[in-house]
């Protein structure tokens, strides 16, 4: 079987040798943009790209603002810190994430909580949320506080796994009814909708990503978006180290943070976005692809949940367990295809495997049998 799914995999590749797992697509004006910012010298993080990405991104998502920075790690960091999450607090997420999620929270100083996922999005379970805030917390004059360790339960901060988005209305509720901040992680859904709205709108604070193996890319970036343009002002002052605006004085009035997106990067950024629609057609058509190779051989592959356009960043199958997932990243990776399982539970890290979490029943199943297959945007020939 393994030979099958291989030998498919190369039958719809441009490429001929190693195929790696997601590469980006350069064919708009990359070059264009870049070659006028190295022109106009202003290639670092002052320049006319910075803006227009950020307009640009606020205008696809349909969010009132958005802040550009350096990667997706600190934009989450920025969100957080503006969102007022500080040392003590605790912060809810799931513990099927990529390791950023966490980091950022920690970062902070807050502590994180886990709970599980739903299997039909990969995302944090609105029922998993909701029996941890029944049966742990308590809200008292607006405040939702950890009855076992004393502290504020301040934010919760699901993830949209490989641009699935989660049942994120459900949870807004719910983080409402406990007065608890709503972040979301849209690292990975750029170009995903639920209900149809952009993910990363239903929070207070949305953060993306822009890395190189992302739907579009920067080199390495992110943003946040928010509808309150207090946050996004704030967000904008401290990633930009806090200074106060002067011809030519240093003044700063807060511990402030280097985060600004270069130039170039935006550059590349804001051309990468006006091929965002081709990029998510080829995705979907790289799906069905898929879909109806592993169809055939009785083998799920994540597709799009109920409600959902999503932008199907990764591709990923489930296999029977976890020696068959082995086996089949053993397998695949010495035959030149690139894979990978899905992330190892946040809660078994040695970082913090100490921080509470919930019945991980869910998350735990999926650990044992997901795999990520290639997935770029253009790989497929036509067959």
């Amino acid at each position: 079987m393994f030979d099958e799914i291989l030998t498919f995999i190369r039958t719809i590749n441009e490429k001929d040798d190693f195929i790696p797992l997601h590469e980006p697509v350069f064919h708009g004006n990359e070059k264009k943009y870049l070659n006028e910012c190295i022109d106009s010298g202003f290639v670092s993080s002052v320049g006319a790209f910075v803006n227009e990405f950020e307009k640009a991104i606020a205008n696809y998502t349909g969010a009132k603002r958005a802040v550009v920075v350096v990667n997706g790690t600190q934009a989450l960091h920025l969100a957080c810190v503006v969102a007022g999450i500080q040392r003590g607090d605790e912060v809810i997420t799931q513990a099927l994430s990529f390791i950023a999620t966490a980091n950022a929270i920690s970062y902070t100083g807050a502590t994180c909580v886990f709970v599980d996922v739903d299997k039909e999005t990969l995302g944090m379970s609105p029922s998993s949320l909701e029996n941890f805030l029944l049966q742990h917390t308590q809200l008292k004059n607006g405040i939702c506080t950890n009855k076992h360790t004393g502290k504020q339960i301040k934010a919760c901060i699901p993830m949209h796994t490989f641009g699935h988005p989660t049942k994120i209305d459900d949870i807004k509720v719910i983080c409402d009814r406990h007065n608890i901040i709503l972040i979301e992680d849209a690292a990975e859904s750029l170009g995903s909708w639920y209900k149809g709205k952009h993910t990363g709108r239903f929070g207070t604070i949305g953060v993306f990503s822009f890395n190189g193996n992302k739907i579009i890319t920067t080199g390495g970036g992110g943003a946040l978006i928010t509808d309150d343009e207090s946050l996004a002002d704030k967000a904008k002052h401290l990633s930009t180290t806090a200074k106060i605006p002067h011809p030519w004085q240093y003044e700063h009035d807060a511990v402030g943070y280097n985060y600004r997106m270069p130039n170039l990067n935006a550059a590349l950024g804001l051309a990468q976005l006006e091929s965002i629609q081709e990029l998510l057609n080829q995705k979907r058509s790289l799906f069905q692809l898929y879909k109806t190779f592993f169809n055939r051989k009785k083998i799920q592959l994540i597709e799009e949940p109920l409600n959902c356009s999503s932008n199907y960043w990764l591709q990923a199958i489930i296999l029977n367990n976890k020696i068959e997932r082995d086996n089949f990243l053993n397998y695949s990776n010495e035959n030149g295809v690139m894979t990978r399982p899905i992330w190892s539970l946040l809660n078994k890290s040695t970082m913090y495997k100490n921080s509470f979490y919930t019945t991980l029943e869910n998350s735990e199943w999926l650990e044992d049998r997901v795999v990520n297959i290639p997935s770029s945007s253009k790989m497929y020939k036509t067959i």
